[in-house]
């Protein structure tokens, strides 16, 4: 046992049955009628599903045994507050591992610059790495997809609980476990775009601020004045008010109060470190200027009109003032802290993290078509009969304005006012507040040029756009194509002056979800890989620095994963110069929650960043035997998984047996849980966030390991085994692949839905995937070497272990009234169907929650 295995076997397994326990004597109505039995019922789900048992049969033998006496309604009543306390031993787990954060995770060694700062010496990379650090970055985007399930109130006491536990505040923590009892974890209504918005603020005043200012502090140590000049090496964004993929609810009004939010965010940031420099700058000539400064920030945070009384320019040249004084007539005395106020100005400006506006482009093609319409002789009426270098001369070179307010259609005028939404966040917080439209679903070359024609008759005219407009491929054939769309831009005389205004820089979103979703795990990231290779090349060819913004989840099936691995494993073919991904959901407070996890983390990013181009780019390269057999592999994986997907029964399975549907009931995000609005359920419109968890609730987890077991096993038929385990020793983005899916399937229990096996309909259909993991769980098992899965990473097999255990009677219970509901599909009236699909919906937060742990 390694020393963070027993690291987190005593301050994580030990404590939670401590706590726990404690837990057990709180005078909590759903704790005396449930803790006492959920032990029994929980061993009794263990017993059941290794014997085979079914869900139901397991649940109504634990009443005949324990509540022999109950009706129905009170057997209901009982099931319901089980699934409250686990969710609040969910929580319990949370604070426990964020107590001993610095402990379970090896902190020391993951963001060491002494060690990076070394290995640079001792190569002669000085030059080198002078460069990067003045102009490398990192952008960590916080979106507002709906797998956050914690009401504020929850975090505020996880948070309380999480200190209690790191100071040995027992009687404190049973307050707040007593607390936690009597908090409500569902939301009655759905959170509006804005209050989504209102939450991640939070992390951004609360924990990204400091984390953000102890990284670069810490940087600077090793590098001393290396980074002053660059405004882009730790930067955020923000997809909450901005993004408009499927959500109907996020107007331009939202996005503009947004904007506003941010910046008030960061004024009371900035403002509360200036008056606690102050308090030391008591010094002739610089405590005059500090206090103008407070004057002003505090007019600035009381104005009721919102009248930006302060800019970011005058902040810095007061500052460099300061800081000059201090030099020359106090000794340099707490200059540190006045250098390292201005990097996070420098850093976040008066906007704190840039708004990203984005839209589907079936959704940016109709407004498109609609502003044809209403502007006759604007463009021809043949337009979509013309050739496609017919359609980008025409999109480019368009001139004119047209009035935005004549639309009658809601979606259609919002899509294209949003384009004056950036214009006016740009113009009061800065340029860099909001400069990127994104496109998701984009097709190609015509998608992109769509959006610079709609910018340019709505907002820019004939100035230069400040705008960068990003294409998200995601679809395998989109991805495959990806290269060429760019290329064809990148050789047109109007966007090569466009990309010449924005410092010939092109940003390139790639989306592992819905690539995932559509071509399965091996194709969705060796597809994204090669397309990155073939943009890196046609960028280099056209002297265009491309950008890579990844748009990754949580879950490996949606990108989460290692990350650190994952930008580590980017060869010389791979432009890596800037390092973007977005972070959602559970994924924010589980690796963001604290400062200490923050900092921690932005570090993992830097450091892979700075090794991945200073020492790592020949190591990651991928030999041209390794291509063909991964390309070999992915086309397998492929193949099996698109013949999993056009199976007549996956759409009815997902809706009948999975949770699917009741993740539009849950009032977690403001986002529809699918787009489009027929009632009919297309694969299409499926968002990928509940498709995926739809598959994690069942604890099958196809999408992040389906095909894999068949593509190793069709190598080791044609002798190849021993190529696959060199690829796997060698190569660190196919270690990373296995790795992934091995945390994916981790989080399997395939025992939960047997009972299926035997079903009518989807007995045979439950087999395929059954049989696809033995083999893929085989396979992985043999190229790795290891004797279990993750056997490498003991903190996250344990965590696992821990919070599977501890959401197994919740998973249970869903799947039992997942069972009864089918049963009362003949009787819609009756009072118990609705009570049950209630209680599935509510069995979904313990359940996401629990998987947290996915990086």
């Amino acid at each position: 046992m390694n020393q963070i295995e027993r690291s987190y076997r005593e301050l994580v397994e030990l404590k939670y049955q401590l706590y726990n326990s404690l837990f057990l004597t709180l005078p909590l109505d759903a704790v005396q009628q449930t803790g006492l039995l959920l032990p029994l019922l929980k061993e009794a789900c263990e017993n059941g599903f290794d014997s085979g048992e079914s869900p139901s049969a397991i649940i109504n033998s634990f009443f005949k045994e324990h509540k022999p006496d109950l009706t129905e309604r009170e057997r209901i009543s009982f099931l319901f507050k089980i699934i409250q306390y686990v969710e609040r031993q969910i929580v319990l787990i949370d604070a426990l591992e964020e107590a001993a954060y610095t402990k379970i995770h090896r902190i020391n060694d993951s963001d060491s610059w002494g060690r990076i700062k070394q290995k640079v010496e001792n190569r002669n990379l000085e030059e080198q790495m002078e460069e990067l650090l003045d102009t490398f970055g990192i952008r960590v985007v916080l979106t507002a997809h709906p797998t956050q399930f914690y009401p504020g109130r929850v975090l505020a006491i996880s948070t309380d609980l999480t200190e209690a536990i790191t100071n040995d505040e027992v009687g404190y923590a049973r307050d707040l476990l007593q607390q936690l009892g009597k908090t409500p974890f569902y939301r009655k209504k759905k959170p509006s775009a804005y209050d989504e918005a209102m939450a991640l603020t939070w992390y951004l005043g609360n924990i990204f601020y400091s984390a953000v200012g102890q990284l670069l502090d810490r940087i600077d140590e090793f590098f001393p004045g290396k980074i002053d000049h660059n405004k882009e090496l730790v930067t955020m964004g923000f997809w909450p008010g901005g993004d408009r993929d499927g959500n109907p609810f996020v107007k331009v009004d939202t996005t503009l109060k947004v904007a506003r939010k941010l910046r008030f965010t960061l004024a009371t940031c900035y403002h509360n470190e200036l008056k606690a420099i102050k308090r030391r700058m008591s010094f002739e000539g610089v405590y005059d200027i500090l206090n103008e400064l407070d004057e002003q920030f505090s007019e600035e945070l009381t104005n009721a009109n919102g009248e930006k009384n302060i800019d970011v320019n005058h902040l810095l040249s007061q500052l460099d003032k300061v800081e000059k004084l201090l030099k020359d007539e106090h000794q340099s005395l707490f200059i540190d802290k006045v250098k390292s106020f201005k990097r996070k100005i420098k850093q976040f400006g008066f906007f704190f993290a840039s708004i990203d506006i984005r839209q589907d482009s079936r959704i940016i093609g109709k407004a498109f078509n609609e502003v044809m319409r209403v502007n006759p002789g604007l463009f021809p009426d043949n337009m979509w009969e013309l050739t496609e270098k017919e359609q980008l001369n025409l999109l480019l070179k368009v001139k004119g304005r047209i009035d935005t307010s004549v639309f009658e259609d809601d979606l259609v005028r919002d899509t294209l006012e949003s384009m004056k939404a950036i214009r006016s966040i740009q113009n009061e917080n800065g340029q860099r507040a909001a400069h990127r439209y994104i496109i998701s679903n984009c097709r190609g070359a015509i998608d992109i040029a769509k959006v610079v024609s709609l910018a340019r008759l709505c907002s820019w005219g004939d100035e230069p756009l400040s705008l960068d407009v990003v294409p998200l491929f995601e679809t395998v054939d989109d991805l495959k194509g990806a290269g060429q769309s760019m290329k064809t831009l990148y050789n047109h005389p109007k966007y090569k002056t466009h990309l010449a205004n924005r410092k010939n820089r092109q940003t390139v979103m790639l989306g592992f979800s819905d690539g995932t979703k559509d071509g399965g795990y091996l194709m969705a990231n060796w597809g994204i890989y090669r397309a990155k290779e073939d943009i890196s090349m046609i960028s280099r060819e056209c002297d265009i620095e491309v950008v890579f913004f990844d748009g990754r989840g949580g879950p490996p099936a949606r990108g989460g994963g290692n990350t650190h691995l994952f930008y580590s494993a980017l060869g010389k073919t791979i432009d890596s110069h800037q390092i973007q991904l977005t972070i959602q959901g559970q994924t924010i407070s589980s690796h963001y929650g604290i400062k200490e996890a923050a900092t921690h983390n932005l570090g993992h990013l830097m450091t892979a960043g700075f090794e991945n181009n200073l020492f790592n780019r020949t190591d990651s390269d991928l030999s041209e035997s390794q291509r063909g057999l991964i390309q070999q592999m992915s086309e397998s994986g492929y193949d099996k998984y698109a013949a999993l997907k056009a199976h007549p029964l996956f759409i009815p399975f997902l809706e009948e047996r999975s949770t699917l549907k009741y993740y539009g009931l849950a009032n977690i995000g403001s986002r529809p849980s699918k787009r489009g609005a027929s009632d009919k359920l297309e694969f299409d419109d499926l968002r990928a966030i509940p498709f995926v968890g739809a598959w994690s609730q069942l604890k099958q987890n196809v999408p992040g390991f389906y095909g894999l077991g068949t593509a190793l096993k069709e190598q080791e038929e044609a002798g190849n085994l021993d190529d696959c385990k060199e690829l796997h020793n060698s190569s660190i983005f196919f270690k990373a692949l296995i790795s992934n899916s091995m945390q994916s399937m981790s989080k399997t229990n395939f025992a939960l839905t047997k009972y299926m096996e035997n079903d009518e309909k989807f007995g045979d259909f439950w087999k395929i995937i059954y049989n696809e993991y033995l083999l893929t769980r085989e396979m992985v098992l043999k190229v790795s070497g290891d004797k279990e899965l993750l056997e490498d990473n003991a903190r996250s097999r344990n965590s696992i272990k821990l919070r599977e255990s501890v959401v197994l009677p919740l998973l249970a219970i869903q799947q039992y009234a997942l069972i009864e509901i089918q049963k009362y599909q003949d009787k819609p009236e009756d009072e118990h169907l609705a009570l049950y699909e209630r209680m599935v919906m509510r069995s979904l937060f313990g359940n996401i929650n629990a998987s947290r742990n996915s990086v």
